[in-house]
């Protein structure tokens, strides 16, 4: 199976777990350095995996990722999107070129590798797609138009090839993976005016109480692309504490 963004953050938590699990993974990222180590220390614990560079704002790297990964390990059984961008701008302030690029790499990306990866996977007998969707594709935050939006069609495409692809056995499905707290996710948090501390604390706001981890997310992806699965498609999995479900109430609007 390939995972796109997969030299960090969820992505690589996601590529671990299923090396765990007994799958041959490919690990596509741009950043080779940190996507190589990845997939190196995954071959080190024992599993099985290889390191693609691709840039998925390219249609031909989207083709080249999925050709690699059956050249490397005799088929495909699943694709993972999961790469991700979110740069704050609020509607005046997006430019057409930020909404450019934001929808780029959340959603023309995933339809990209989409696109090439379901004729191996019906070539298959099946298999699994699995979107990282986000809780503002449900409902978004007024900075967050261009993310809120990219992430909002990823969910309809979702949706839209679950039904299309039923017959081929290929199921498709859209986690939300809630408030994660990557390195990335702190950066930002901290260069909109918030401490580390004040952002960990926040977690206590949620309803069930703390931020969620990469390992919540994998294991959700874990389900999702396993036998576990077979009559799951279409749906949308929170593994968000019900922030998108449920209404949480902030002292701090700045966060999340």
């Amino acid at each position: 199976m390939a995972v796109t963004g997969a030299a960090g953050g969820i992505g690589r938590g996601c590529a671990e777990l299923l090396a765990r699990e007994g799958a041959s993974v490919v690990v596509a990222d741009v950043r080779e350095k940190e996507g190589a180590a990845v997939a190196e220390g995954i071959c080190d614990a024992g599993g099985a995996s290889r390191f693609v560079r691709t840039d998925v704002l390219q249609e031909d790297q989207c083709a080249a990722l999925i050709q690699e990964s059956v050249r490397c390990f005799g088929r495909l059984d699943a694709l993972v999107n999961n790469v991700g961008w979110f740069p704050r701008a609020a509607l005046e302030e997006t430019t057409a070129t930020l909404w450019d690029d934001v929808l780029a790499l959340n959603l023309r990306s995933a339809f990209f590798c989409c696109k090439h990866a379901v004729p191996q996977l019906r070539a298959g007998g099946g298999g699994s797609i699995v979107n990282m969707g986000s809780a503002h594709g449900v409902q978004g935050i007024p900075t967050l138009v261009a993310y809120s939006a990219a992430k909002g069609g990823l969910l309809t495409l979702t949706r839209t090839l679950a039904g299309a692809l039923a017959r081929d056995r290929i199921r498709v499905n859209y986690v939300i993976p809630g408030w994660v707290l990557t390195d990335t996710e702190m950066a930002l948090q901290q260069s909109l005016g918030a401490s580390a501390e004040e952002v960990r604390a926040s977690g206590t706001m949620l309803p069930l109480g703390r931020h969620q981890t990469v390992e919540d997310a994998a294991f959700a992806v874990l389900y999702l692309v396993s036998d576990e699965s077979t009559q799951v498609t279409g749906a949308v999995l929170n593994v968000d504490a019900g922030i998108s479900q449920l209404p949480v109430y902030r002292e701090s609007s700045h966060l999340i």
